[in-house]
């Protein structure tokens, strides 16, 4: 069920081509879905699926138990891309599994990639997952 709010989250929302953006996308009661090691690996495998990357190349990402990071270089329209990738991973699993809607950050030019795609992969380190991120499986970045 939509929050009270979701529709905010729109207000003022661009789609620039060529811009970089960090998503969030949340599941479904923020159930830990992503615990399951199937689920998780479908997650991670559509990031880099051909629907997904004719709209955006994946530059960073982190697969937690019940919310995803995206570090994205947009090629389209930021909804279709989230549209695409919340769908096929809804699909491998088997059900809808996502929380409507999704929280975007424009990165501006002088904002590092570097640095955004550094932050994203510690998640799992700052929740206490881990405690070394070569331990966490589910997260990958295109310096590496």
């Amino acid at each position: 069920m939509p929050s009270a709010h979701s529709r905010d989250l729109r207000t003022g929302r661009r789609s620039i081509p060529g811009h970089s953006y960090l998503i969030t996308l949340v599941t479904n009661y923020r159930h830990p879905i992503f615990l399951n090691y199937e689920y998780a690996a479908s997650a991670c495998r559509n990031f880099y699926s051909p629907a997904v990357l004719e709209h955006g190349t994946t530059l960073s990402f982190v697969v937690m138990p019940d919310h995803v990071h995206w570090l994205v270089e947009l090629h389209g329209r930021l909804s279709v891309l989230v549209r695409i990738y919340k769908a096929r991973v809804s699909l491998e699993v088997g059900r809808g599994i996502w929380q409507p809607g999704y929280h975007d950050h424009a990165l501006r030019r002088d904002e590092d990639l570097r640095r955004s795609a550094r932050y994203i992969v510690a998640n799992p380190l700052r929740a206490g997952l881990v405690s070394d991120i070569g331990q966490y499986p589910y997260w990958d970045a295109a310096w590496l």
